[in-house]
């Protein structure tokens, strides 16, 4: 069907499509201007001994930055200074532990002394205990809270004035979950606070130049997600759970679905979240989030925009019910 040019409503239409596609064109170049000067530039990265914080660490190191790498063990800090340069540094971090905070703090200080420091990767965390939420002690959410988000805070409010005299960079790894909360434990807790700190955080602290991003992966295979890791934590939770929450969720029903969750969800290209780490520090205009792997992109995320019940209800269909609600209701709440 032809339409007149002229015509006021077509005229319309190809006005907002050429704003659209403006629009797409102008991000698309944006997101790939690259900041100069960078060699030589220092990096503090937390959660060094695996996963992502140590392919970051090592990739950032052959690029000529200078990385000052948190490990929370002697054996992590070992191989990682074994592969790679001598520029490379590490520092021993327990972010619960308030003196090594300050300790850590202490060296990044005198390394950066007279320049600042360029960017801070908040990466190390842990993720178990995670089981229903009616498995759980106050202390099995203490776990999690006070590495994955009281210890972040800590180390980064410390961490500030260096940040503010380099017009630095902030990197905060949240996840998927800190968007859609279905798992319980203080996991997802901890990651929503993540995002609620980087937002705050980031309109603090846009008067000074530091910039603040949120890293939101989906699932990875990482020591953080190891199976032995969650199914050792799960037993354990198991063992001490009363009969009647035992008898309710049936025996060993979510040891189950966690080990099928893992092995059908989990990505093994830990690249896809340290290229979002490397671009939130290098580019000129850094993304405020970044979504890292195919499953955070198009199912995680989008599920977190939509209505509540058709979330709930695609989640129920992922993870098997307790026992107790296949068990039909009987009509009468007594026996008469």
């Amino acid at each position: 069907v032809y339409r007149d040019p002229s015509c006021p409503a077509t005229s319309l239409f190809l006005g907002i499509l050429a704003s659209i596609l403006l629009v797409v064109v102008c991000w698309f170049i944006k997101d790939r201007v690259r900041m100069e000067g960078l060699n030589g530039k220092h990096i503090f990265i937390t959660g060094c001994d695996s996963g992502f914080g140590n392919a970051l660490a090592k990739h950032l190191d052959k690029r000529g930055f200078c990385v000052l790498a948190a490990c929370l063990t002697e054996e992590g800090s070992r191989e990682l200074l074994g592969c790679t340069s001598l520029a490379l540094k590490t520092v021993i971090l327990d972010l619960t532990d308030s003196g090594s905070i300050e300790h850590a703090v202490e060296f990044v200080k005198a390394e950066t002394e007279g320049v600042g420091l360029y960017g801070l990767v908040n990466n190390a965390g842990r993720s178990t205990p995670m089981a229903p939420t009616d498995w759980m002690l106050i202390e099995d959410f203490h776990t999690i809270l006070d590495v994955n988000l009281m210890g972040m805070i800590e180390i980064t409010l410390k961490l500030l004035p260096l940040l503010k005299k380099a017009k630095g960079r902030v990197v905060n790894v949240a996840s998927v979950l800190g968007r859609l909360a279905f798992l319980g434990g203080g996991y997802c807790v901890s990651k929503w606070g993540v995002e609620a700190f980087s937002d705050s955080l980031r309109r603090d602290l846009q008067y000074f130049g530091v910039k603040v991003s949120i890293i939101e992966p989906g699932f990875f295979r990482t020591g953080v997600t190891s199976l032995e890791v969650i199914e050792r934590d799960l037993l354990r939770l198991w063992n001490q759970l009363n009969p009647e929450v035992r008898e309710a969720y049936g025996n060993k029903y979510y040891v189950e679905s966690q080990r099928l969750s893992m092995k059908r969800l989990c990505d093994s290209d830990i690249s896809k979240v340290t290229k979002c780490m490397e671009h939130a520090l290098t580019a000129k205009y850094p993304r405020s989030r970044y979504g890292a792997g195919w499953d955070a992109k198009f199912f995680w995320l989008p599920l977190s925009y939509a209505p509540t019940f058709l979330s709930d209800l695609m989640l129920r269909m992922l993870f098997p019910t307790p026992q107790a609600s296949r068990k039909p209701v009987s009509r009468f709440p007594i026996d008469v």
